[in-house]
């Protein structure tokens, strides 16, 4: 699942399950400057449990077990009431299990270390960040793009490009924040949540032992946020939003004795060129701050404003936050003449000279070297695992794998002006590779068809390629989508905001939804009633078979391979049909049969479904010839 589709999903998930509405409270509270006390009383409401059990289930590292070698197999095999009980005991008196410890590769040789907890306290680390988000959402700046939700990397970029050449702000400050995840102060983290509201002292302690959880094998840490806990990229955006707020403090929001007037762009924000220019008469610095996470550039008119500015939020770094920037990965950067690395991307502005108009500078942004390098390194890697597939189950495994790496590459770094001409260089490598290593297996196939989905983004490449019947996709195919900024009205946690979103989401019965929610199937795991809400959803609350809309007394979920043939309750295995079509699917008896038949009235195609989902069930065949049921 892509990103935009799992922040998608998890927004879906908030009023699927009834807690929309708390969140939307807490966000506006916040905004209003309210003190909260009791939090904890909203962290374990079965909903918020429920709810932060579905968030967590579709994450890939729900797979990896932590310290006690369990994943979220062992959450889904709980009864809903257990998982429950599980998470409010655990809260009443928490003390976290220790966190097992892992080393990632880095591009330059050395490791980062990535702290994994189990997977109940990952679950209850998700309980608390439901609640928390809301609330720090409403205190954030809007140049922190990175880890919050309807926000990414696009937006990021698109921010700094409308600096660079909207503003012609061309001196750039690149701050590297020396092993920021590893070197968070704990008691100045716990009291910036303190400053913004968060007065549950139970929730506080608890969030200061999950800070101190035990490492395996090292022992308890005392400072830094461990990279792999669900809640640590929110603190470090508590951490790092007083630097966004103290930056914009400098120049964009300073008070002003008189109020400018100024259009409302189509992203919803206000003009500000007017206050701007009146403040340039000043002796103030005009900067700008671009936040990912603990990546971010600040962007300055003069050259001599950023040497200031540089010592200063050094000094202002070490002094508040006890951080400390790596020297050597920290300058000052004239995009004029040197290229500014940024989230995989390296940019710069050339000048481009316009008939009888005054030569300006405009952006070309390529893909990082570094990011480069990995690229042909990845997709080479890759080949060689379809090369040396055993069987056609493998191979087709290892073609989508490839054809998964190269959509993601394309949809990310289509964002850079020049990723066309980048991306031919690593494609000459590709197709040498392809062509010396996987030799006729691959052919070009003129009459061969094309998935939809990759014809519309590919259809007029002619370097498709094909292995059997499976595409594989040409890595040198790429074209430019200017990155965009995020729309003001863009906000999940107001009605507007979500409206905005996504019209005409809803397309389930909402209230039955959450009555299937506050309802679940007795003696059931909370894996089955989980994805019972689901299928319905996915279903549109209509019966798989007649498509008809279920109504609350008509609705069944179906075991596709029965419990008792050990058929599981994931997702893949269950169905949600009508009443009388889930008894047609178990039926027998003869005149049973006939009599639901008879209710159903069923085409050709509905019984062939029915049929299908009768051979899963260990049953016989449904024929009816000549107006004469058969059962064979």
């Amino acid at each position: 699942m892509t990103g935009k589709n799992l922040k998608r999903q998890k927004l879906r998930n908030n009023e699927y399950y009834d807690m929309q509405g708390t969140f939307d409270d807490l966000y506006a509270k916040s905004l209003e400057n309210h003190v909260f006390k009791n939090l904890i009383e909203i962290i374990v409401a079965d909903e918020n449990i429920k709810l932060a059990y579905r968030n967590i289930k579709k994450n890939a590292g729900s797979k990896t077990a932590g310290t006690d070698g369990k994943t979220i197999t062992f959450l889904a095999n709980l009864k809903e009431k257990e998982l429950i009980e599980l998470v409010k005991r655990k809260f009443k008196w928490y003390m976290p299990q220790s966190v097992r410890r892992v080393e990632i590769k880095k591009d330059n040789g050395k490791t980062r270390p990535l702290g994994i907890p189990t997977i109940t306290d990952r679950l209850l680390q998700q309980c608390v960040l439901q609640v928390l988000e809301p609330i720090c959402e409403a205190k954030f700046s809007d140049t922190s793009n990175g880890f919050r939700p309807n926000r990414g990397v696009e937006n990021a970029l698109a921010q700094a490009e409308k600096h660079i050449q909207k503003d012609n702000l061309h001196i750039v400050i690149d701050i590297d924040i020396k092993g920021f995840f590893d070197n968070v102060n704990h008691a100045k983290l716990l009291k910036q949540m303190w400053a913004i509201g968060i007065h549950d002292k139970k929730l506080i302690s608890i969030i200061s032992a999950m800070l101190k959880a035990e490492v395996a094998n090292i022992g308890f840490p005392e400072k830094g946020t461990p990279q792999g806990g669900i809640i640590s990229p929110l603190l470090s955006n508590i951490v790092l939003n007083e630097l966004d707020w103290w930056i914009r403090s400098q120049w964009v929001d300073v008070p002003t004795s008189h109020e400018y007037s100024g259009k409302i762009h189509t992203t919803g924000t206000k003009d500000q060129s007017k206050k701007y220019r009146a403040l340039r008469k000043t002796n103030l610095k005009e900067c700008y701050i671009v936040r990912y996470a603990d990546d971010f550039k600040i962007f300055c008119r003069k050259h001599s404003d950023a040497i200031r500015l540089f010592e200063a939020t050094k000094q202002w770094l070490k002094s508040r936050l006890g951080l400390e920037i790596s020297e050597e990965k920290s300058k000052i950067v004239n995009l004029k003449h040197n290229f500014s690395d940024f989230l995989g991307f390296k940019i710069k502005v050339y000048k481009k000279s316009t008939k009888n108009q005054k030569p300006r500078y405009v952006i070309r942004s390529h893909v990082a070297s570094k990011a480069m390098k990995k690229i042909k390194q990845k997709a080479k890697e890759k080949i060689k695992t379809i090369q040396f597939s055993s069987d056609q189950t493998k191979e087709y495994m290892a073609i989508n794998d490839y054809n998964s790496y190269i959509l993601g590459i394309h949809n990310y770094y289509s964002l850079a002006t020049e990723v066309c001409d980048d991306f031919q260089t690593p494609a000459f490598e590709i197709k040498t590779s392809i062509r010396i290593r996987l030799q006729e297996r691959v052919k070009r196939q003129t009459n061969q068809t094309i998935p939809s989905y990759i014809y519309k983004k590919y259809g007029k490449s002619k370097e498709i390629r094909f292995i059997g019947k499976n595409v594989l996709l040409p890595i040198g195919y790429v074209r430019h989508y200017p990155p965009i900024h995020k729309p003001k009205i863009v906000n999940k946690y107001t009605v507007e905001g979500r409206a905005f979103m996504h019209k005409n989401l809803e397309k389930a019965d909402t209230g039955i939804l959450h009555y299937l929610m506050r309802n679940p199937i007795r003696n059931t795991t909370i894996e089955y009633n989980d994805n019972r809400i689901s299928l319905f959803v996915a279903q549109k609350g209509k019966c798989s078979v007649t498509k008809e809309i279920l109504t609350l007394d008509n609705i069944h979920c179906h075991h596709k391979i029965p419990k008792k043939l050990d058929g599981l309750d994931n997702y893949s295995n269950l169905v949600i049909v009508s009443k009388n079509i889930h008894r047609l699917i178990h039926a027998v008896k003869t005149e049973t049969i006939q009599r639901l038949l008879e209710v159903a009235t069923l085409n050709k195609s509905q019984l062939d479904k029915i049929n299908k989902l009768r051979i899963l069930a260990g049953n016989s065949v449904i024929e009816v010839l000549e107006n004469t049921l058969v059962v064979n």
